[in-house]
């Protein structure tokens, strides 16, 4: 079989960021698929899988009720190597137009408090896998140390 694209990525030298994976033409669209790469692969921990479940969930509250984009948000989704999340959006975008949606959406996540969105036995089926604390420890993380000071090595995915 052919190695699919997102596995012909070096992620020994893939460093935390936000890179354009992929982009497909859905009938006239184009979707962007973005690899938000939040922790560095192989390099340090993996996030655990209460924290990116408390992220999954308050990203994609916040992108679908985003004034902007709600139109546009296809997919909002961890990797499974918990490493990072896929965003899929509708339209033809770079890695650089949507660092402010995002610098957006992980102040949220970051300084989010109260009930966790859709954190209930009604609205998710492991709704008490969750870790409010650490999701907003590592979204200000990623904030501060990769959003609010993206350059080419955090956009480009490496050679």
């Amino acid at each position: 079989m052919e190695k699919i694209a997102s596995f012909t990525i070096d992620h020994i030298k893939l460093e935390r960021g936000v890179y354009v994976s992929r982009k497909d033409k859905v009938g006239e669209s184009i979707v962007t698929t973005f690899d938000i790469r939040m922790t560095s692969p192989n390099d340090e921990p993996v996030m655990n899988t209460a924290e990116i479940h408390t992220i999954e969930h308050l990203g994609a509250t916040f992108l679908r009720n985003h004034p902007t984009y709600k139109e546009k948000v296809i997919y909002f989704g961890p990797m499974g190597c918990r490493t990072g999340f896929y965003l899929l959006l509708s339209g033809d975008y770079t890695s650089r137009e949507i660092v402010p949606l995002l610098t957006e959406m992980y102040e949220f996540m970051a300084n989010f408090t109260g009930e966790v969105p859709g954190a209930t036995p009604h609205d998710c089926g492991n709704y008490l896998d969750m870790n409010l604390p650490m999701a907003r420890w590592q979204s200000m993380r990623f904030l501060n140390e990769v959003l609010k000071n993206i350059s080419e090595r955090n956009l480009i995915y490496p050679e």
